[in-house]
Formats: C-alpha cells, sequence, structure tokens
C-alpha cells in the first residue's frame, strides 16, 4: 500500500459515487466496483490489486437478499485489514422502537436476534469487527430521489399512521459526513448520519405538495395503498435516529438539517 490518497469502492451507487466524486476532487485516486466503476466485482485480480493500493476502502454493498450474506466480506474480507475501512450501513439495524429515539449505542437487531434486517445488522456487526466507520443511514433523499419527484410522477402517497415517524438525510450531508471522517482520521466505530428532524412521511410528502403547488394525494390505509412488501416493512418500522455521535466526533453539521431545507434545495 502507497501513500497515494486512494480510495476504492465496492459498490459504485448512488450515494457512493457522490462521495467518490467528492474526494476526486479533492485530488484522490478513485477506483469502484458497480456498473458505473472501472473495476469488475468478480475479477479478483483487478481487484485483489486495487485493495493491495488503496489506502481507503468504503463498501455500499448490502448483503445478499438470498444468502444474507456480505459479497465484499466473503470474498474480500481476509485482504482488508490495516488501511481504512468504511461501510454504508443502515439505521434498519435497529429494528422497530416504537417510536423512541436511537443511538449508536442501541442494541441492534443482531444483538437481539430480532427484527427483519438480521442481514444487514449482521453485515454492520462484521464490518465493526473489522475496524470500520459504519455510516448508519436513514431514508435517503436527494436529486431525482426525493418526495418531489414521487409526488410529480404521482407516485406519493399518504399512508393513515399517525404515529409513524422515521428520520431521513439528504445525500450531501451523508458525503460531508463520510468526508468529515475520514479527514479526520475519525475512530471507527458506527456513526448515525440523519437529520435533525425525525417526521412522518406525510409531513414531507405534504411540504412536497405545497413547494409545488398542488393538493396532496388522499389518505389511505395500510390495506387501501396496496404497498409492496418492502415497502410495508418500511411501515412496520417506528423511530428517531439521534446523530450527536456524528456532530461531536466528526465535527458534521448537516446543511439539510430537516427535509423542509432539503426540499427546497432540491425545487
Amino acid at each position: 500500500m502507497s501513500n497515494e490518497k486512494h480510495l476504492l469502492v465496492f459498490g459504485l451507487g448512488y450515494t457512493a459515487g457522490r462521495i467518490a466524486a467528492a474526494l476526486s476532487e479533492r485530488g484522490w485516486r478513485v477506483d469502484a466496483t458497480g456498473s458505473a466503476g472501472n473495476l469488475d466485482f468478480d475479477d479478483q485480480n483487478a481487484v485483489g490489486a486495487a485493495v493491495d493500493s488503496a489506502s481507503h476502502i468504503l463498501s455500499s454493498v448490502p448483503p445478499d437478499r438470498a444468502s444474507g450474506s456480505d459479497p465484499v466480506l466473503e470474498r474480500y474480507g481476509d485482504t482488508l485489514n490495516r488501511r481504512w475501512l468504511g461501510y454504508l450501513s443502515s439505521t434498519g439495524v435497529y429494528g422497530d422502537a416504537g417510536g423512541g429515539w436511537v443511538d449508536e449505542s442501541t442494541p441492534t437487531v443482531a444483538q437481539t436476534g430480532a427484527g427483519r434486517r438480521n442481514a444487514r445488522a449482521e453485515a454492520d456487526a462484521a464490518w465493526l469487527d473489522l475496524g470500520a466507520c459504519n455510516f448508519r443511514l436513514p431514508g435517503i433523499y436527494g436529486p431525482t430521489r426525493s418526495a418531489l419527484d414521487r409526488v410529480r410522477n404521482g407516485k406519493a402517497r399518504r399512508i393513515d399512521m399517525p404515529e409513524q415517524v422515521f428520520s431521513r438525510v439528504h445525500v450531501d450531508d451523508i458525503v460531508s459526513g463520510v468526508v468529515a471522517a475520514i479527514e479526520r482520521d475519525a475512530p471507527r466505530g458506527a456513526y448515525n448520519l440523519s437529520d435533525d428532524l425525525p417526521a412522518s412521511g406525510n409531513a414531507v410528502t405534504e411540504e412536497a405538495c405545497r413547494l409545488i403547488g398542488i393538493e396532496p394525494p388522499p389518505l389511505e390505509t395500510l390495506e387501501q395503498a396496496k404497498l409492496s412488501e418492502m415497502a410495508r416493512g418500511f411501515y412496520a418500522e417506528n423511530r428517531r435516529v439521534a446523530n450527536g455521535k456524528a456532530k461531536r466526533m466528526l465535527g458534521w453539521e448537516p446543511a439539510y438539517p430537516t427535509f423542509k431545507e432539503g426540499l427546497a434545495s432540491l425545487l
């Protein structure tokens, strides 16, 4: 491994791609697997060479839905030590909190054996065991992926669940949090990157409609909405995500502390 600032990304998707772009603009060399990357994940020689030379490695690859295993750890886990590791995880590892607050000290479903996302929680735990910075992310929104787009496309829904809330984060605030962790060489461990205002999905949809100038969609029950199994699973979890550790340890502040600033910027 050289002293060159070299980031290897496993899974160059929506969020990881923006992180890679931000570091590239700072003069970093970036290699990546994924549809937009320059490496084939299955080319062990090329990926192995990139692993050997990388100073920093970031994975955004979720566990395999069928097996539950983490493809990156399964294929390359034995070669990832001796460098900075980052993993884009999910606040889904906390499971349902009944609307209460969770932070990085809250047991995950991997620890409790409960919840619907054990595979993600177990992958999260495995990356922590390797010494990674795990960035636990709530609902991600940003350009082309927000309530504004759902409203415009006629896909926005309002579900009649008045007590259900969740946290969210603008994709650019994820970028700034991960970059801050890298530049500060932050202690390994979990970091919640979320905004300051957990709120219902209905509130976000209503704000998007207000900004566009149309009436919100009607309230529906879960049964009336005929949501997919994945979407119904989302409504089965209810929690507020605290972000104080990231603020203290990374010197991070979300540029979009609530969905209102975030949606306004996207408009």
